[in-house]
């Protein structure tokens, strides 16, 4: 009998020990790392809306752009591709021109598409008439015929 009383006593506490399973405890959260400062961009002025009037000019005709007078002189360079043919770099125009802010008159060099500081803004040749054609000329311009589309972004 003792040793049936023992036995169970041992099954008994064998099986109590055994029905008590702590339950898994999830890892602890990875903290988030600290965010670091992101940094500032420089000021930008925006560009000008894509609907925003532009001032043509011929050569040696002097116009108002936003009250900066601009009077182109001279093509130092149109290597435009011609609209009727494939390029692999479209080209650019390259221009003297003369820009008059108050009683100044200064002489400087513009390429469509890539603005110039001026006074207090942006000056920038955005548009060239006419397109150069293959079969007109050989895509030569007569200087005559050239209109140039301008854009001033700033104050005055």
């Amino acid at each position: 009998m003792k040793i049936r009383a023992s036995l169970a006593i041992v099954v008994v506490a064998g099986l109590t020990g055994c029905t008590v399973i702590p339950a898994e405890t999830p890892p602890p959260a990875p903290h988030p790392a600290p965010a670091l400062p992101s940094p500032v961009p420089p000021p930008q002025v925006p560009p000008p809306p894509a609907n925003a009037p532009l001032t043509f000019a011929a050569l040696n005709e002097t116009v108002s752009v936003d009250g900066l007078k601009v009077t182109p002189k001279e093509v130092l360079e149109d290597s435009r591709c011609p609209m009727n043919a494939r390029c692999i770099w479209a080209g650019q125009v390259r221009l003297r021109i003369s820009g008059h802010i108050g009683l100044r008159r200064k002489s400087m060099e513009i390429t469509s598409g890539e603005p110039i500081q001026v006074a207090d803004g942006s000056l920038e040749l955005v548009e060239v008439r006419p397109d150069k054609v293959t079969t007109v000329n050989a895509g030569a311009i007569d200087p005559a015929d050239y209109r140039f589309g301008f854009r001033f972004m700033g104050g005055f």
